[in-house]
């Protein structure tokens, strides 16, 4: 009977994770599993024999949840944009004013410099430099409120931002230069993982922790995108307005409007993603089943025309960054596919795709790798190539066990799992390139 237990208890929590199915219609499915179960046991079938069979008559997980959207449209529906009710409503609404509470916090944060005489037109580099910290910690307090996060964590993740702060205004970085410029762009990655500690509730080594923070990260996203193409729109609605009477909003816009929104939206995001992840299925994976094929056909046609024309990378900054993101979303694609894939299903067509994707990606951070050599046989250092030589390398290996695991999945000679396990451990890495870029760099190369 435990065995038993043990087994429907697993079955709960895995059919949890499918965002189509919320908590009524896991409990709804388990006592129909029950019933399954009760019946072929009282048939004369052993527990484990029963629970198999009964699972394999209720169907895929897949077919579940579409019968779930048809027969439920028009609650799921109401979901994406009703509050909730009953009893838990008093907690939504509690929740949804603690969002608004520090959404207004974010926003308030990024117009406080002016008050100590650093505007916007000639502090640019200072707004760029701490532009992560004026919102990260805000949606840092937010997921310590929401997982009741404890205090001695707390502790340590207000320790992180503090010391990113201090790295971010304490050195004296040249206006504009290179170590102030990978600043801007390293510090929202090191604190990025600040976040990641307190969304998993502090408890950062649980795999399935991790890849929770990965699906959000990518919802968040598209969550923001869309929430920015609603303000753009806004915005030109509000300048066409005023304008029509000859009265300039421009102050307001450029001043208010754009960077409190752009604050906010962080935060209201983040609330959405939340609230409406038990409703519908994460867009996220979705869209990696769309851009997977297109990103390996942008691939092979890059790599055959460097073969055809044999033309090597010319490389500069705006390049480097150019590749290390296109390397980025590679890797991305890879982890939000097997976010939503079943590790216990066998290899298909897509993963075939997916492991040409990787394979792709490899040759060309070799090549982005040789050139970045070179350039620094010919040039010598500077604080640009060690960073983007830095970011290749860590990019190659995790590309060549993404690569190794891969293969050995589709040869049947190893699991999915191996797979997930390896993606995971490099977001910490990521985190620690990212804050050495900040800490070390900068006194390394004079502040240049």
């Amino acid at each position: 009977m435990n065995t038993l237990e043990e087994q429907i208890a697993h079955w709960r929590e895995y059919v949890r994770r499918h965002r189509t199915i919320g908590s009524r219609d896991v409990a709804e499915l388990e006592d129909h599993l029950r019933d399954q179960v009760g019946e072929l046991t009282g048939a004369g079938l052993a527990g484990d024999e029963a629970f198999l069979i009964a699972v394999k008559r209720m169907g895929s997980l897949d077919s579940l949840s579409l019968e779930f959207a048809r027969e439920h449209s028009d609650r799921l529906w109401k979901q994406l944009v009703m509050p909730a009710e009953g009893e838990h409503a008093g907690a939504s609404r509690f929740e949804l004013f603690v969002v608004v509470i520090l959404a207004l916090v974010a926003a308030i944060a990024i117009k406080t410099p002016p008050l100590f005489g650093h505007d916007f037109d000639n502090h640019e580099g200072f707004y760029g430099r701490n532009l992560g910290l004026f919102v990260l910690p805000v949606l840092t307090v937010y997921f310590a409120w929401k997982r009741q996060l404890g205090m001695i964590t707390g502790g340590w993740l207000l320790l992180g931002f503090v010391a990113a702060g201090l790295f971010a205004n304490a050195y004296p970085f040249a206006p504009h230069g290179d170590t102030e410029v990978l600043a801007l762009l390293h510090l929202p990655i090191a604190c990025w993982l600040l976040v990641g500690v307190a969304y998993v509730g502090g408890g950062w080594f649980a795999s399935n922790g991790r890849m929770n923070f990965v699906r959000f990260t990518g919802e968040l996203f598209i969550y923001y995108v869309l929430i920015a193409l609603g303000g753009i729109v806004l915005t030109a609605i509000t300048v066409m307005m005023f304008e029509s009477v000859h009265v300039s909003p421009e102050w307001f816009v450029r001043g208010w409007m754009v960077p409190c929104g752009a604050m906010a939206a962080v935060i209201v995001g983040a609330w959405l993603v939340e609230a409406k992840k038990s409703v519908i299925e994460n867009m996220a994976p979705v869209l990696t089943r769309l851009f997977t094929p297109l990103f390996t056909l942008v691939l092979l046609a890059f790599l055959a025309t460097m073969l055809f024309t044999g033309h090597a990378i010319d490389m500069d900054r705006n390049l480097l960054i150019g590749f290390d993101l296109l390397l980025a979303l590679v890797v991305g694609l890879v982890l939000y596919a097997a976010s939503a894939r079943d590790e216990h299903a066998p290899p298909g067509l897509f993963d075939a795709l997916q492991f040409i994707l990787v394979v792709s990606a490899l040759l060309v951070d070799l090549l982005a790798l040789a050139a970045i050599v070179s350039r620094i046989s010919e040039f010598g250092f500077t604080p640009n190539r060690v960073a983007a030589l830095g970011e290749n390398l860590i990019l190659l290996a995790n590309l060549v066990g993404t690569a190794w695991c891969y293969g050995r999945f589709l040869r049947h000679r190893g699991s999915f799992a191996e797979l997930e396990r390896w993606q995971i451990a490099f977001l910490p890495i990521y985190s620690g390139w990212a804050a050495l870029v900040v800490a070390v760099f900068p006194p390394l190369f004079k502040f240049a």
